[in-house]
């Protein structure tokens, strides 16, 4: 009976460990040009015009703000929400839209725009003030929409050992971004022109690093 009684608790810790072995995750963080541009308040008032260039014309660049729409829970790196994006590493990126800019003839210059200037749902009135503050004619406005997944493999029965949590890879990470450039003539209101990218990424982490390797992803 007692046996009985110990194979029963045995077979049920070890359903347990092996559900957390399947468990997953999905973290999903994204920034929107239209909520930025067009919050539901103001869009009655935003009447886009014929654009009126003036050749070669200064271009300000920047991050559209974002927002956090899902998160995942693991147990061992606990909960995954972060900003897939760094202050740094978006002024970086920026950096190298801004030098692809520079070589086309219509570009009188670039500015690179803090994502600290840049307010939630501020439409036009918010670029008109960044307009103002850095004399810029055009905007180019870059949003993102990644989705990252997580799933704890067979691997991930060594975490139960503390050192195996440490360095047993057992994460499989797979990462996919979708970056949107939007090009806006401020004092029209009128997109110009649009550029999308997608980028796709896997990897592998132990669940110590798991947040550290998916903002390196």
């Amino acid at each position: 009976m007692l046996n009985q009684s110990f194979i029963h608790t045995l077979l049920i810790l070890l359903a347990a460990i092996l559900l957390t072995a399947c468990a997953g995750q999905q973290v999903r963080t994204k920034s929107s040009v239209v909520d930025y541009l067009y919050p539901k308040e103001k869009q009655a008032s935003i009447q886009p015009s014929i654009p009126r260039l003036t050749i070669p014309a200064k271009v300000g660049i920047a991050f559209v703000p974002g927002s956090t729409e899902a998160s995942g829970y693991s147990y061992w790196a606990g909960r995954v929400n972060a900003e897939p994006l760094t202050e740094r590493e978006k002024m970086q990126l920026l950096d190298k839209v801004a030098a692809h800019f520079k070589k086309y003839d219509f570009v009188k210059s670039i500015e690179i725009i803090p994502s600290s200037y840049l307010t939630p749902q501020g439409s036009f009135a918010n670029l008109d003030q960044i307009k103002t503050m850095y004399g810029i004619d055009i905007i180019a406005l870059v949003s993102y929409d990644q989705v990252q997944f997580v799933d704890e493999g067979m691997l991930s029965l060594s975490y139960w050992t503390l050192v195996g949590a440490y360095v047993i890879s057992g994460e499989k990470n797979d990462t996919s971004t979708l970056m949107d450039t939007a090009v806006y003539d401020i004092a029209s209101r009128k997109m110009l022109f649009r550029a999308p990218g997608v980028s796709h990424v896997k990897g592998s982490s132990t669940p110590i690093n798991l947040s550290e390797e998916l903002r390196a992803d």
